[in-house]
Parts: structure tokens; sequence; C-alpha cells
């Protein structure tokens, strides 16, 4: 039975990268069996410029109707003084908002051949496999009060608002604990108790989830600027970090950088069950390499591989895209953002070397 992938390419260079999952696509349907139809939709700064905002109801209503949706970046310099509601981001958080993707799945993992192409050494990151889960459809991203006030003498003040509920924590925690089972059973939960209201609920909340349903799983507390420091001074001692959307967006861009780069990591949106994931990878737009056919597009076609794994029924499939990929990086290709190898490509030809060993 086909099923449908939403594309939303987006800005800069994600209509590159996605341009490139879409020939690992092309040869899945043709070669591999997989019955898989793409649409295409604009979002984020190429929608304002079309139509005026960073995504129309229709759109959102087709990512609703999808089985999967992958994202490629927005944003870039040319609508930076957008008004918030109408920039490319708050299509983003609106997008969301509405496919209420609550937990998002970001893997931090060090493939082999890139094990010297990190800023730490080999020894601190060489094997490293943390998964994130990071809180997407609240927090200070979304709470209310938000904006800015005129206070009076020429001054303003902004101001936003950190809030969660019961139901907003348990729930993504419990797909930290579900994920860490099914690993080494360590989750590591992620706030600021000592200094917010907020971080406390969470912290009380996630402890009292593990006593009763998860037993099993060996839980623990750790403050978010210790968890940064941590992440640089000893990465492997983690597995499954929870944490909630502000943390979470902050501590694992930090991470994939210890991997050797943002252009290789991707990272799964996703719901309620039965209900359809947002895909992308977790680097932006790059508006200063766009257009140039430079940019890595390994975290576009690793995150159509959560897709696959996760939303689409093709673990399979989902495992010969991750095992080219990690083929291709082993016989010494690299893009610019790339540290080592002995083949410099640019973004089609890496594609082209997956799709060699796909």
């Amino acid at each position: 039975m086909t099923k449908t992938l939403l594309l939303l390419p987006g800005d800069g260079i994600g209509p590159e990268v996605t341009a490139q999952t879409v020939r690992i696509i092309e040869r899945l349907n043709a070669e591999a069996g997989l019955d898989l139809a793409t649409e295409t939709a604009l979002f984020g700064g190429a929608a304002i410029d079309a139509t005026g905002v960073p995504i129309e109801e229709a759109t959102i209503a087709r990512a609703q109707a999808a089985d999967a949706v992958l994202m490629g970046a927005v944003g870039g310099p040319q609508w930076a003084a957008t008004a918030f509601d109408v920039r490319p981001e708050a299509g983003l958080l609106k997008l969301r908002g509405a496919m209420n993707v609550f937990a998002n799945l970001r893997p931090a993992l060090c493939f082999p051949a890139l094990a010297d192409a990190s800023t730490l050494k080999r020894e601190l990151i060489e094997g490293l496999d943390i998964m994130f889960v990071r809180e997407l459809v609240g927090g200070v991203y979304f709470g209310s009060p938000r904006g800015i006030e005129d206070i009076g003498g020429g001054k303003r003040r902004g101001f936003n608002t950190q809030s969660y509920t019961t139901d907003e924590i348990v729930r993504v925690a419990r797909v930290g604990f579900e994920l860490a089972r099914a690993r080494t059973g360590r989750l590591c939960s992620v706030e600021k108790a000592n200094v917010m209201e907020s971080g406390l609920l969470w912290r009380e909340e996630v402890t009292k989830l593990g006593a009763s349903d998860y037993p099993d799983v060996q839980l623990s507390h750790m403050y978010a600027d210790n968890c940064a420091m941590q992440l640089v001074r000893a990465p492997k001692q983690f597995d499954v970090i929870v944490t909630d959307n502000l943390f979470g967006d902050i501590l694992s861009d930090a991470a994939a950088m210890l991997t050797g780069s943002l252009g290789m990591l991707p990272s799964a949106a996703l719901g309620e069950a039965g209900r359809p994931g947002l895909y992308e990878p977790i680097h932006g737009s790059a508006p200063d390499i766009a257009g140039q056919g430079i940019a890595n597009p390994c975290a576009s076609i690793l995150s159509f591989a959560m897709a696959l794994r996760s939303s689409l029924g093709r673990p399979d499939l989902a495992e010969r895209v991750e095992g080219a990929v990690a083929a291709t990086l082993e016989a010494g290709y690299r893009t610019a953002d790339l540290a080592g190898g002995t083949q410099r490509v640019g973004t089609a030809a890496m594609a082209d070397a997956v799709l060699e060993r796909l």
C-alpha cells in the first residue's frame, strides 16, 4: 500500500540536501520494493516570499494527512527583520505544534570513520552513541505570555514564559524510559531544578514515573549546565538524555559537534502512535554556503532513514541506508564540513557515493 512523504525543502541548503535524499527514495522505490509517493510544499522563507506566511494552513493539513514529513531547513538573513509571528522559524513551531510531535529524538552518533573529525580527542568520542529526547512542543518556545513591551523612559522589556504540566513531562519522559530500556537501561533527566520551578516539577514527575513504571531503568538527574560540561569532559557516560525544549535544543547541538559535524546528524519528532512523524537534519539553512553545491546531504539522508524506521514501516531499508552512509565515510568521502578522508566531494557527489553503496 503506497505511503506518502511530504517534502518541505525550505530555505538555504534545505532544497539542495533534500534533492539528494529524493534520489535515495527513487532508488529504493525502483529496486528495493519501497512504495513511497512524495509531495512537495513551500515552507519557511520560501513560503513567506510566495504567500506572505511561513506555512499555509493547507500545507499543515497535508502534513497531518501524510505518513511522514521530511524537512530541509528554514531561515536566512533576508527574513531576520520580519515580525516574530511570521518569521520562518514561527512556521516551524506552528508545524510542530499542529502535528503534536512532542518527542524529538536526536542521536549523537560517532561513525567509526569520523572518530578523528571531532575537536575532542579520539578516546573521548570513539564509539559515542547518545540519544537525546527533547520535549518539542512546550516550554519557553511555546509559553504564554510572551512579547516585548514599552516600560517607559525609552526602555523596553522582553519576556517569555517557561511552563510545563505533569502530562507534558510524563509523555516525553516515557519515551525516554522506553528508549533507555531498549538500549543499556540508563536514562539521565536534565533540568535546572535548583533555580526553576518548572525544572523542579520536571524532576519530581520523572522520578515518580521511573519509580512506578520503570524500576528496571537506572535513572539519574543532572543540572543542564553540568550536563553541558560533562558532554565535553566525558560524553560516553551518557546513553539516553531526556530534557526540555530549550535545554534540548542547546545540548543536542553541542553534542552534535562531538561527532564531527552538524551535517551528519538527523532527527525525528514523534507524537502519539499512528500519527505522522516530522524528520529533519538538525543543521540550519546555512545561507553562507547555499547554492554552492558543497553542503553535506548525509543528515538529510539519515533523517529519511529514521522515517523509514519509525513512520514508514521499513526498518530493513533504514539499516541499508545507514549502512551505505557508513560505508561511504569508510571509503574516505568527505564534504567540506568534515575533516580527514581521501576524497573531497560536493553535495551531489556525496549522494552518488552513498547510492553506489546502497
